[in-house]
């Protein structure tokens, strides 16, 4: 095990994981150093409007930023508002200039908490609605799948810029700016910007080289570490502890009080419905596993069933995951399953949601105050679920690197 590989799974159970600045000794083998002065290598990669680019469609312009990107890193999100008013400035101004954007990453490379800061994933089909959001029209291009242009390219993360002059030499490559947070307020260096101006004014790059920060490319190679996860994963999800309640303590789940979202589902084994949502409700809280997000359960089966219940939450891998497993144990509980003891489903409706209309699954996200910013009687629409989510928890990384 690497050292970085070491470092995010250290940092990534206390959900403390800051921007990293990548070195080049953690790729894969293949990847390629450019150094300034080098010329740009040549690629052909689809783009998500449906056609196929190469370097040479961007021959024209005196200047070239090639920008490494992705759908998943909160860096990469936290930049494109600073970027695309970069554009419109260079557009403004009428430069001669090119911009392409390219997703180096491939989805196997990923474990399911990396994609805890946005709806997508990095796979092609999801870039073209994650462009569409975010009101791109410049071209977007896929190197998933074979990854030899982030190779060539030598990049680190995302996102990583290289700019290249009219003669297509590198002037300058490294970070977007110093910020990983969306506020432009917090940008001391807008190094790529400087960049610019200086080759727009045919004057020498004053900072040519500087680290990439942000979220390491995720190379395909990284799927045998993402198999060990998911080993480890079964094994600690699939030990369960049940816990008991009444209306007194859904109350308090609901009340919330913690720095975390909750959603409580109220389910059951035999409702057939609540079966088929399970697996989605275990991914939700797999894919927020480094955010302040925890998966609370509630089965009303009957209390002489437990032993089912458990079974069930066992073959589902619903074990409350161990970081939330010691928060909960330092907030007085034990477990995020639990089984309700309360005599009537009344109590449970006024404790937990007053709107319930009583059928079976039912779902409700809390915020820290214990307001509900969702709720859905059914089977939930995972995906509109993880927007709200999302949208709560915001797709950045905090300000403050210790919340």
């Amino acid at each position: 095990m690497n050292t970085l590989f070491r470092a995010l799974l250290a940092l990534s159970l206390f959900n403390l994981i800051p921007t990293l600045t990548i070195a080049a000794e953690d790729g894969p083998e293949g990847l390629q150093t450019l150094e300034i002065g080098d010329k740009a290598p040549d690629f052909t990669l689809p783009g998500i409007d449906g056609r196929d680019y190469s370097l040479s469609d961007f021959a024209g312009p005196d200047i070239l930023m090639v920008f490494f990107t992705s759908n998943h890193c909160p860096t990469s999100h936290a930049v494109e508002g600073r970027l695309q008013a970069m554009l419109e400035k260079i557009e403004r101004e009428k430069r001669s200039f090119a911009f392409v954007a390219i997703n180096p990453n491939h989805p196997e490379g990923m474990t399911p908490a990396e994609l805890g800061f946005g709806k997508y994933t990095d796979s092609f089909e999801d870039m073209i609605p994650y462009a569409k959001e975010a009101g791109w029209t410049f071209p977007y291009l896929y190197d998933g799948d074979t990854q030899s242009t982030a190779r060539a390219y030598g990049c680190l993360a995302t996102p990583h810029v290289f700019i290249f002059d009219r003669h297509r030499t590198l002037q300058y490559k490294g970070r977007f700016d110093d910020s990983r947070i969306p506020d432009p307020a917090s940008v001391k260096s807008p190094d790529a910007l400087n960049a610019l101006d200086a080759l727009f004014a045919g004057e020498p790059v004053p900072v040519p080289v500087t680290k990439p920060h942000g979220c390491s490319t995720k190379w395909r190679e990284k799927k045998a570490k993402v198999r060990v996860a998911q080993e480890r994963f079964e094994k600690s999800a699939s030990v369960v502890e049940l816990d008991t309640l009444d209306a007194v303590g859904a109350a308090a789940l609901r009340a919330n009080g913690t720095d975390k979202y909750r959603m409580i589902n109220l389910w059951a084994t035999w409702c057939a419905p609540c079966v088929e949502e399970f697996p989605d409700l275990v991914s939700i809280q797999r894919q927020l596993g480094l955010r302040p997000f925890e998966l609370i359960t509630i089965s009303l089966d009957e209390p002489k069933n437990e032993k089912r219940v458990q079974a069930f939450l066992e073959r589902k891998y619903a074990g409350t995951p161990p970081k939330l497993k010691r928060i909960a144990v330092s907030e007085g509980r034990k477990s995020n399953n639990y089984l309700y003891t309360g005599s009537g489903q009344d109590e449970l409706a006024a404790a937990i949601d007053p709107d319930w209309p009583g059928p079976l699954p039912h779902t409700v996200i809390v915020d820290p105050k214990g307001n509900i910013i969702y709720r859905h009687n059914g089977v939930i629409d995972r995906e509109e679920a993880i927007s709200v989510l999302i949208e709560n928890l915001t797709p950045y990384w905090p300000s403050n690197p210790s919340s």
